[in-house]
């Protein structure tokens, strides 16, 4: 097997991978990724231990012990695109030598937890209320670059585009399911389940509108009278579907864990929203610790 080349693998003068500054032993298998850089130390602070903090960019990271388990939290900023460089460097930092610059014969498989926040585009989903999202919805074309057929749920897609009807909007949405036995792990009847829209921006992807007219005034009205097989698209944010389709074409394993800081019907935002993300970061690391993750 080929190297790779220093403009496709590339690494900082310590050896370090080049956007998120870290090298293959600064992180666990059991990784959590949050949005907001800020938000990695509201994680962190709930560790028994930390033992490395290092910072690139928007790329936070704080690895640590909680419950017996070691975890990283690292942030990814806003977006698929950088879903797109921390997901391809996470999986470099696992399963490529980086002295060699070969690919590993033997491959790790990391597990993926996001601990992020999204808007409810139904009526009976409250605010604080946390969601996980079975499978996401890509409405950006990050997929669309690789070859993801063998990822992607065919089935969904086509009812979605067919219902839709937006090829006239060169709008063509790819979808991805979440992990099964994430999935497992963090159930409970204290979160619910919802088909998650990831949109390309916050406000005209989102159906938002402050100066610029959007070009679809019913977006959100139509998605949410979209359901398959008894399922609803429930809420929309900017991670997820590019985390289930990188994470199953890496051999890796994701779940999106939400807080519902807002009711897009009903137009109300949260007035606790940084207490009901610590309790969700709680809720993430009780069913982490009681897992068997390693």
């Amino acid at each position: 097997m080929a190297s790779l080349g220093s403009s496709e693998l590339i690494l900082n003068p310590d050896g370090s991978i080049y956007h998120l500054n870290l090298l293959p032993q600064d992180i666990s298998p059991i990784i959590i990724t949050v949005g907001d850089p800020g938000r990695v130390s509201q994680v962190s602070q709930h560790f028994d231990s930390i033992e490395i903090q290092k910072t690139k960019r928007e790329f936070v990271t704080h690895t640590g012990h909680y419950g017996g388990k070691r975890i990283t939290v690292l942030s990814t900023g806003i977006g698929t695109d950088n879903i797109d460089i921390v997901f391809n460097e996470l999986d470099a930092l696992a399963n490529i030598d980086f002295q060699t610059r070969k690919i590993k014969d033997q491959k790790a498989q990391l597990n993926i937890i996001r601990i992020g926040t999204s808007g409810s585009i139904q009526t009976d989903i409250p605010v604080d209320s946390f969601l996980m999202s079975s499978s996401g919805i890509g409405f950006d074309g990050l997929l669309h670059f690789y070859e993801s057929g063998h990822v992607r749920n065919h089935a969904l897609e086509k009812s979605l585009n067919d219902y839709l009807g937006w090829d006239r909007h060169n709008i063509h949405p790819y979808v991805a399911d979440a992990d099964p036995d994430l999935i497992d792990i963090f159930s409970s009847n204290r979160i619910r389940f919802g088909i998650t829209g990831t949109n390309s921006g916050f406000y005209g992807p989102q159906g938002r509108s402050l100066r610029l007219q959007t070009k679809i005034p019913d977006f959100n009205e139509k998605l949410a009278s979209f359901s398959y097989q008894d399922q609803r698209i429930t809420n929309l944010e900017m991670e997820t579907a590019a985390m289930y389709g990188l994470a199953k074409m890496l051999g890796h394993r994701s779940i999106s864990l939400n807080v519902i800081l807002a009711n897009r019907p009903n137009k109300e935002f949260s007035k606790q929203g940084r207490q009901s993300i610590d309790a969700l970061i709680q809720y993430t690391l009780e069913k982490i610790a009681q897992s068997q993750l390693v």
